[in-house]
């Protein structure tokens, strides 16, 4: 569906969702870029950043090809 959700270790709630498919993203080539299905490896984290692809669906699902990158402080 395209949503990145992190989940309470406490009791499983759902306490952040970022719907990666919502809006096109400018790309650090200067075009435009739109994710889509979340559908291959799991996102990692590097040096306090969180990356994700959207849009790698194999078969069925969102269409797009973006991959992202999530710090704390929004940057």
């Amino acid at each position: 569906d395209g949503h990145l959700r992190a989940y309470s270790t406490k009791d499983g709630t759902v306490i952040w969702d970022f719907d990666t498919a919502a809006t096109p993203y400018d790309a650090v080539n200067g075009g435009k870029a739109k994710g889509g299905t979340l559908d291959g490896g799991g996102p990692t984290i590097a040096n306090g950043v969180l990356y994700t692809n959207s849009g790698y669906g194999r078969i069925i699902g969102q269409r797009g090809n973006v991959l992202l990158a999530f710090t704390v402080d929004g940057r």
